[in-house]
């Protein structure tokens, strides 16, 4: 399998960030260095994203596949088991690779996978209009220092999408706007669901922004019922991926959980 794009630093206990559809490992940047002073961070381009080759022909990207070459990039780096941190499809190739035994915890950022018909439609049909503009509107440095101009691009995503890096945004829409692997990467994920979810044993945190305008966060809860002792957290005012909107809030819950020893207790989600 061919060696994915990555960025590894920092020392102390191996952590795993593994990206959504359309994103790349850059989308972690406003939390490296927070993470890096207490963890061996890998963070990887999924294959078909950002600057790594897709999969070989004929291999379909499936969830487990694409947690195949996370794998394989553990296993580079000398990581038997890591915190797992993930979002969006990043959140859940991190449940599949706790399902293989490789995770220490599991922090899942918005994981896709448990959407209803009619909730993956809508999240289809906003992903792939954020594609368009992507790859069709232009980008000028003076819009998007501007953060009104930072919303039009990034509002689907951020829930404070003024506090995200101007040329951060551009490098991840030009990504966005011409990665190889999207389209299948988005078949083969949007209509399949997690495999052994029940029975996971380690500690597993779900993170939910209540901006989320992809996947709508009542999804949270079928996560919750169906991971042994997982804990299902909102956060307020954040979008579907918050690394930019609260990169403190999101470090600090990634330490907290990587600190435990047994799945956390089932905790009541907000009506």
């Amino acid at each position: 399998m061919a060696t994915l794009d990555l960025h590894r630093g920092g020392s102390g206990a191996p952590l795993v960030l593994v990206h959504g559809l359309g994103h790349t490992w850059r989308g972690w940047k406003p939390m490296l260095p927070l993470l890096e002073p207490r963890f061996d961070v890998l963070a990887v381009d999924l294959p078909g994203f950002g600057r790594s080759a897709p999969l070989p022909e004929g291999t379909v990207p499936t969830a487990e596949a694409l947690a195949d070459a996370v794998e394989s990039e553990m296993d580079a780096a000398g990581f038997h088991t890591a915190h797992l941190a993930g979002n969006s499809l990043g959140g859940w190739i991190g449940l599949e690779l706790a399902r293989r035994g490789r995770a220490r915890t599991v922090t899942a950022i918005s994981p896709l996978g448990l959407g209803l018909p009619r909730e993956m439609a809508v999240g289809r049909g906003v992903v792939l209009s954020m594609r368009w503009l992507a790859r069709n509107a232009p980008a000028p440095e003076a819009i998007l220092r501007n953060p009104v101009g930072r919303t039009l691009f990034a509002g689907p995503a951020l829930g404070k999408p003024w506090r995200a890096d101007p040329a951060d945004i551009a490098e991840q829409a030009e990504m966005f706007g011409h990665a190889p692997g999207f389209i299948a990467t988005l078949e083969a994920s949007f209509d399949r669901q997690p495999l052994g979810l029940t029975q996971l044993q380690i500690p597993v945190l779900l993170l939910w922004g209540t901006k989320d305008l992809i996947l709508m966060p009542r999804q949270g809860r079928r996560f919750e019922r169906l991971i042994p002792g997982a804990e299902l957290r909102y956060l307020k005012g954040l979008g579907h991926t918050p690394m930019s909107d609260d990169p403190e809030g999101l470090v600090k819950a990634i330490e907290e959980l990587a600190l435990r020893r047994s799945p956390a207790p089932r905790a009541v989600a907000p009506a």
